[in-house]
């Protein structure tokens, strides 16, 4: 395989026009790539012509023998052939020009500077490439490094020396690519981009690109992009055209520039109308004066200025013609004596290249005076493209000028005129100064003049009359087109009909009053955990005086002198059967001094309190700050004014600290006793902590729930807790939960979800479609068995002989989208743990349990905020625990918090036997274990 600089080059610009050149294919022709040869060769004549007329007739070699050139004596050769073999190929070039450098000194050797010929002024890095490669030839050859190059280019054959050795890993490369590329018999992927123009095989790639609809043919979209469709499974500017969901931008957003949607220009293609994004704006206030120019970006040379002054029939058409480079400043001066005579004169023109003209011209050749109205008409050129561009998308594959004014009906007398045979025709005129070929840029710029002012003249009304258009006729406003987002809140449309089915019975109410009842034992009705509370304003007061000390609790004798009055108040809340009321309790006793032994001591005794609040207003705040989710201020400002009771955010926060003291072995039991169960539901999610993201696990079953909080999301949290736990495990796919040792359920409603997402953004994928069906159906079966009998295994395992046809339907499947295949994986990776509920009684197919319970907790922070410090988190994890278990036993948090039992479960008991017991009469007292913290 031998690999040649044109088939390089061809590399460059496009591989698919590498493979061609490499196979022999037959050219379609194009006139440019024809004429580019043609320039390159003669440039390489002239080049070389010049190099030998410039040196010694004795030191120069044409076309040298190339089996000898390590013993050469010549100064310069030109037309030198190598042929060098590589690690992957064989490199066969034919060196433009080679410069010999005699040796510096005895015992080193002479270097040799490879030559290349580029007729353009302005060299890229495909040129340096180039040159690199005809380096990495001759070093192979030679058998040495050829470290320096030169390329000599342009009009003034002006010479760049190139580091070339600093280029070789990179030419080795893509050798290493090209052999690849050309071992495979069949070509690459066709992808149509800016070279086109210049290809010679152009024709025929965009036949075939058509015939496929590709991506490609959508000018403006990036490889990375196509790539990025791809791997979703869209290949067509059809398939795209469907994936367009119309949002709406955030306040924040609306003075921003509006982002480009490929889907939406595939969209507008599709159904052949104009589409609108926003509402965009089109002010003329003047004559307008359409303005297109022509030039040799090459040279930066501007040699064609077209103005078409006004509209209609009055219109007047100028075109300014520079011979030579020096004339460009004499049309320039025309050009503003022009605008001068306009009145209000308003530029107006297509992209940027009359922008950059506008403004080099300027320094070039001298702006208007300061003073000079012309100064604000050139400052305020209005350039259309920046407002059709990602707000008015018409159905073209590109957004070129030609393109748009082509759809709306304007004839051209030669439609395969373009830019680059302008660039040729201005090159040929030089050359030959033929009047024809004049006049046919004359006539292409003229054209170009008025296709901009077709373009304009449809672009005001739609611009004037904003969301005032109707659909229907050949323009849409996207803002009219149905909002479809799959991540809002509220009910979720699902594709697939057993999909509907399945989520409807996973929610938690669902559960609670069918399946629970079908799978736990009878009697067991979980109470109803919606109640109210009805408060009124009722203070009354109350005085305990502690009964004064006879003797000394140091000596024992009586004689004892009273020095002070000591007293402490305990704020409280009463409740009753129709209210509550606040309830102050004042504790005074005295302080003594013996006369025997002088012991100084207060006669306080066991009902003496250590507290300032009293158990009713505690569960009062507790309820409010965990049930309510009120806020520290919110609270402290509802007990101030209903009942007149003063205590401070930081006085809330000791509470809170109190009351979760107090549950915080009941906490323990819990977590102990799920533990030891037959299934746990985990789940977990972040909350902020000073500040710092942190993460809150929850564990629960069907009647207790637990929060723990950690730093990380690493897995040895999970290790540690669950190191004991022998029943089954059902989570989501996070990978940590794979390293407990249990049986594991994996929440099958988030795999349902994940799958109805990508079936939203890819509803034309058939084979996600026909996986999701399998799936769905599969178990919609399951679930309606569950619906009928519970969570019980001798109704359930029938089911597993489906389970095994799903897996064998999956492993026959060869998926050709990325996505699809992503499922199939995704499926074997966990089909153990996908269905184990089926071996199993009381285990659900979902995590419904613990995303309820985290739900709770979601709501909750955003009471908590993030300025919680890691303590208070810790709190609030305590008694959200304590709520949450209450709510999944069916009792009243409230009652549970001011019975002053510890244990949830022995307190539902109690309930149960004995109907509703009503609170402890003295709403000071304390039980007997915060007593003894005491």
């Amino acid at each position: 395989m031998k690999i040649t600089p044109a088939v390089f080059e061809a590399y460059l610009k496009c591989p698919t026009k590498c493979w061609l050149r490499a196979t022999g294919e037959a050219a379609s022709g194009n006139t440019y790539a024809e004429w580019v040869q043609a320039q390159i060769a003669a440039y390489r004549e002239t080049g070389t012509a010049r190099l030998v007329a410039a040196s010694p007739q004795d030191e120069v070699a044409l076309s040298p023998d190339k089996e000898n050139v390590k013993a050469a004596t010549w100064r310069l050769a030109s037309s030198l052939a190598v042929l060098a073999e590589m690690d992957s190929c064989a490199l066969e070039s034919e060196l433009h020009a080679v410069e010999r450098v005699p040796a510096a000194g005895r015992g080193k050797a002479a270097q040799f500077i490879p030559i290349r010929f580029v007729f353009t002024n302005k060299l890229g890095k495909d040129d340096k490439l180039l040159l690199a490669l005809d380096a990495v030839a001759l070093s192979k050859a030679l058998k040495r490094e050829v470290s320096l190059g030169k390329i000599i280019h342009g009009d003034d054959h002006a010479t760049l020396k190139v580091k070339t050795s600093a280029l070789a890993g990179e030419v080795r490369k893509r050798l290493e690519k090209i052999a690849a590329l050309l071992a495979n018999p069949a070509p690459p992927d066709l992808v149509l981009n800016r070279h086109c123009g210049e290809c010679e095989f152009q024709a025929r790639c965009r036949k075939i690109a058509i015939e496929k609809d590709d991506l490609s043919l959508l000018a403006n979209m990036s490889a990375k992009e196509r790539q990025k469709l791809r791997n979703k499974g869209i290949f067509t500017v059809t398939q795209l055209s469907y994936t367009f969901r119309p949002r709406r931008r955030p306040k924040k957003q609306r003075d921003k520039r509006e982002k480009y949607h490929h889907s939406l220009k595939a969209l507008a293609i599709r159904e052949k109308k104009i589409h609108i994004v926003g509402s965009p704006e089109l002010k003329i206030e003047g004559t307008p004066v359409y303005l297109d120019v022509e030039g040799l970006p090459d040279r930066d040379f501007y040699y064609l200025i077209g103005l078409c002054i006004g509209n209609g029939e009055s219109a007047v058409q100028h075109s300014l013609w520079a011979d030579t480079v020096e004339d460009e400043g004499k049309i320039w001066r025309e050009f503003l004596a022009i605008l001068e005579t306009v009145d209000k004169p308003v530029l107006i023109h297509y992209g940027s290249y009359e922008t950059d003209f506008l403004r080099i011209a300027a320094l070039r050749h001298g702006q208007p005076a300061n003073n000079s109205s012309l100064t604000t008409t050139l400052a305020a050129s209005i350039n259309v493209l920046s407002i059709t561009y990602a707000q008015i998308y018409f159905p073209t594959l590109k957004n070129g000028l030609k393109d748009l004014a082509g759809f709306l009906n304007f004839h051209r007398s030669d439609d395969r005129y373009s830019g680059l045979n302008a660039i040729m025709a201005r090159h040929l005129w030089e050359q030959e100064h033929n009047w024809t070929v004049r006049q046919s840029l004359l006539t292409y710029n003229t054209e170009d003049c008025h296709a901009l002012r077709c373009l304009l003249h449809e672009l005001s009304p739609l611009c004037e009359r904003g969301n005032d258009l109707r659909c229907g006729d050949k323009v849409v406003l996207t803002d009219s087109l149905r909002h479809d987002n799959i991540h809002r809140f509220g009910r979720i449309d699902f594709l697939i009909p057993d999909f509907e089915c399945i989520n409807r019975a996973a929610y938690w109410d669902y559960q609670r009053e069918k399946i629970v009842l079908r799978s736990e034992r009878r009697g067991q009705r979980p109470a109803n955990p919606n109640y109210h509370e009805r408060r009124r304003k009722i203070p009354p007061n109350k005085i305990i005086e502690i009964s004064p000390r006879t003797s000394c609790p140091e000596c024992g004798d009586s004689p004892l002198y009273k020095t002070r009055k000591i007293a402490k108040t305990v704020y409280d809340l009463k409740f009753g059967r129709f209210g509550v009321k606040r309830w102050i309790v004042k504790y005074t006793c005295c302080g003594y001094r013996c006369n025997v032994c002088g012991a100084r001591f207060a006669n306080r005794s066991k009902e003496w309190p250590t507290h300032s609040v009293g158990r009713g207003l505690l569960s009062y705040v507790i309820y409010h700050l965990v049930e309510l989710r009120v806020s520290h201020r919110a609270l402290s400002h509802s007990l101030s004014k209903l009942f007149d009771v003063s205590i401070g955010r930081t006085s809330i926060n000791l509470v809170k600290a109190r009351a979760a003291n107090l549950y915080r072995p009941a906490c323990s039991a819990i977590e102990a006793s799920l533990i030891r169960g037959r299934v746990l539901y985990c789940d977990e999610t972040h909350i902020t902590v000073e500040g710092k993201t942190v993460f809150a696990w929850v564990f629960c079953d069907s009647n207790s729930v637990v929060f723990r909080r950690t730093e990380t999301r690493e897995g040895s949290f999970l290790k540690e807790v669950l190191q004991e736990f022998k029943g089954v495990l059902v989570s989501d796919f996070y990978a940590a939960y794979e390293a407990i040792d249990c049986p594991q359920q994996k929440c099958l409603i988030h795999l349902i979800r994940d799958l109805n997402n990508d079936l939203f953004k890819e509803s034309y994928n058939d084979e996600l479609k026909a996986l999701a069906w399998q799936f769905g159906g599969l178990l919609r079966r399951i679930v309606d068995t569950i619906d009928r009998f519970g969570l019980k295994t001798r109704y359930l395992r029938k089911h597993g002989h489906c389970v095994s046809g799903f897996f064998r339907f999956l492993s026959k499947q060869d998926y050709a989208t990325e996505i699809a295949a992503r499922y199939r994986d995704r499926f074997e990776r966990n089909r153990q743990t996908l269905f184990t509920f089926l071996e199993y009684d009381g285990v659900s197919w979902n995590n419904n349990t613990a995303e309820h319970a985290i739900k709770s907790l979601a709501i909750l922070r955003k009471a908590m905020g993030g300025s919680s410090t890691r303590a208070g988190t810790d709190d609030y994890l305590v008694l959200l625990s304590v709520r949450e278990t209450c709510k999944y036993m069916g009792v009243d948090f409230l009652d549970f918090l001011r019975s002053g039992e510890k244990n949830i479960h022995t307190f539902a008991e109690n309930r149960r036997g004995r109907g509703r017991r009503p609170a402890t009469d003295d709403p000071t007292a304390l039980s007997g274990e915060e007593s003894a913290q005491n």
